[in-house]
């Protein structure tokens, strides 16, 4: 039974409440759950650290090695895809619910979910099992590119200081423990770690000069939300997310 009991959700009826960790996944990583005030919730796994009930969060940060990569030749409605990385290994089903995604010609623009793989070793072939029921479009061969992108709800981490290193995925809304399963807020009114003092009804980005805050917005990141009142440095208040 997952720790810290509480909070239902109406959609989907959870088999975790919102106020809980679990080293039992109960659900898909990013299943969209909603409560009955409309708030918006995504299921996550917490990566590196204890997450921090009011942190905002990111998805963990990009691997450039496994990133326009050559893949074997493969053939329309072929249900793998192999590539060999760069000098970066990966653990087993790293990109699962993740997609690959074609680089360059041929096979520009199609991007396929990931259902499995082995553990990747540093510059070795390694084969990524499609998803059920998807196939390979257009064939591929040595001088198509394939770049990966994990699930951004799994192992999700505090965004970081001054720049990020993956897109903003949410609120934290319990502290789900290192490897562990729960839910982040992701569309709603939030509990949400502030830097400076953004006037009410100011729109917000991240990173800050804080980790795991958010701050008026610069003009060049993404509106993550809202404040909701006069913003106070370092104080918890209600952001409304927009994600």
């Amino acid at each position: 039974m997952p720790a810290g009991m509480g909070g239902s959700l109406k959609w989907p009826v959870t088999a975790q409440p919102v106020f809980s960790t679990s080293s039992t996944q109960y659900h898909p990583i990013g299943t969209r759950g909603e409560d009955r005030f409309g708030r918006v919730f995504r299921y996550c796994l917490a990566g590196g650290t204890t997450l921090v009930a009011g942190n905002c969060l990111q998805a963990p940060a990009q691997l450039a090695d496994h990133q326009d990569m050559t893949p074997s030749a493969a053939a329309i409605d072929d249900k793998t895809i192999s590539v060999t990385p760069g000098a970066t290994a990966g653990a087993a089903d790293l990109y699962a619910g993740g997609i690959a995604v074609i680089d360059t010609t041929p096979g520009l623009g199609y991007s396929y979910p990931v259902n499995t793989h082995l553990a990747i070793t540093a510059s070795t072939l390694f084969v990524l099992q499609l998803a059920a029921g998807w196939t390979i479009q257009v064939a591929l061969t040595a001088t198509s590119r394939v770049s990966l992108y994990s699930n951004p709800y799994a192992n999700v981490i505090q965004t970081p200081v001054t720049t990020l290193t993956n897109i903003v995925v949410g609120a934290c809304v319990y502290p789900i423990t290192n490897a562990q399963y729960g839910w982040v807020g992701v569309h709603g009114h939030f509990g949400t770690l502030i830097q400076g003092t953004p006037a009410v009804a100011n729109s917000l980005s991240c990173p800050a000069t804080a980790a795991g805050a958010a701050a008026i917005n610069s003009g060049t990141l993404p509106i993550i939300g809202t404040i909701m009142d006069t913003g106070q440095d370092g104080k918890v208040e209600g952001v409304f997310w927009l994600l």
